[in-house]
């Protein structure tokens, strides 16, 4: 115990510290402790350094030199389980997902691309709609999580309460745009709602979509028009990679085309196991269109049994959907990138939306090799759909 107290004293007064987590301060001690048993000292300090608040959120700094370890740990951390709400604990009595689409915004021509897709889907599924905004504010630093020898500001209730305010207002100004659609004939008549919260978007999406499990989530992107600058594309990006809940992305320069007008739908495949589950998901979203599904497989190398297993999927599909049409596509990566090749694909095939299946995958090969979904979001201008 004094080892570990002589070490964090050391750590504050000699070391660059690094934010790893933002957490409430029974998560920060628990990660904590779980760092400290790994031989990484760590600290614990509020987000509000005016007024700490135990209900309040904290940061759990470490040493900048032992930020590759402990990253590779935190990756494995499940906090889920700690502190769950009354809201949370009724809700995993429940085994279906919440009947709701969750459509994050940002008032932007993007988001309202995504509410037309929404809307749609949510009068065919017969279920609500939940429009979600995220918001920073000066209790919430946005430069976390890099190096924090830097002078902090006060926080500014007043200006807290100002960006609040705004976002309601501005939350408003939407909601009446949508409702003027709707009288119009221009979207359905849809029960929906909205939220407003604090926090890093990719984040607070995220925890929703555990905590409350709709049955999907429609982000819009600005696909090729913004690469990787395209802020709302990269928070598109971080929510494929961390929620569990079906994703729709929409491009907003994709064709008007919404799921019940979709011809054509490519699914992409690894001949994995776990894509006959992901593929299953998807059919509780277009099983009752009349939807033509190609089976798709990039070949990287020439191997003669990618055809047999590519017939094969589609033989027990075929005994499992007997009213699915069907097809199979094995098309050679040559010297195309991925994207490219799957783009022409698109054209030639006029594929309306894209399927495929994802897995969580930790942050140094999120880093250094960025997943196909990802890497769509910023060339492609079709919808995409991400199982995972």
């Amino acid at each position: 115990m004094n080892k570990m107290k002589n070490k964090e004293k050391e750590l504050n007064q000699s070391d660059e510290l690094v934010t790893v987590a933002i957490h409430t301060y029974e998560k920060a001690q628990i990660l904590k402790s779980i760092l400290e048993a790994n031989d990484i000292p760590a600290v614990i300090n509020s987000i509000d350094l005016i007024q700490p608040n135990p209900e309040g959120t904290f940061r759990v700094r470490i040493r900048k030199s032992d930020l590759p370890e402990a990253l590779s740990i935190i990756e494995n951390i499940d906090l889920s389980y700690v502190e769950k709400t009354d809201e949370e604990k009724i809700t995993d009595k429940y085994k279906e997902f919440r009947n709701e689409i969750l459509v994050p915004v940002d008032f932007s021509n993007s988001s309202m691309k995504a509410c037309e897709f929404a809307f749609r889907l949510a009068k065919d599924l017969n279920c609500d709609i939940k429009l979600m905004h995220v918001f920073f504010s000066p209790y919430y630093p946005i430069s976390m999580p890099f190096g924090e020898s830097y002078a902090v500001q006060p926080p500014d209730e007043e200006l807290y309460r100002d960006i609040r305010g705004r976002m309601e207002k501005e939350m408003n100004k939407w909601v009446d745009k949508l409702n003027e659609k709707i009288v119009a004939g221009e979207l359905p008549e849809i029960s929906f709602s909205h939220i407003l919260v604090e926090g890093l978007p990719e984040e607070e999406i995220i925890i929703y979509s555990k905590k409350m499990r709709p049955i999907a989530i429609v982000m819009g992107t600005r696909g090729a028009s913004q690469k990787d600058i395209d802020l709302i594309g990269s928070v598109t990006a971080e929510v494929i990679e961390g929620s569990k809940t079906p994703v729709f992305a929409i491009p907003d320069q994709a064709p008007p085309k919404y799921l019940s007008e979709m011809k054509r739908l490519g699914f992409l495949t690894n001949f994995r196991e776990r894509e006959i589950v992901a593929f299953d998901r998807m059919m509780k979203f277009i099983g009752k269109y009349p939807i033509k599904v190609y089976l798709v497989h990039i070949n990287k190398k020439e191997d003669m049994w990618n055809e047999i297993k590519l017939s094969g999927i589609r033989n027990f599909l075929a005994k499992k959907y007997p009213s699915l049409e069907t097809d199979y596509e094995l098309i050679d990566k040559a010297d195309e990138s991925l994207e490219e090749v799957i783009d022409k694909f698109v054209r030639e095939k006029n594929i309306d939306i894209l399927a495929m299946s994802s897995s969580r995958r930790n942050i140094f090969a999120r880093m250094f090799n960025p997943g196909l979904a990802r890497r769509m979001l910023f060339h492609s201008q079709t919808p995409l759909l991400v199982l995972k």
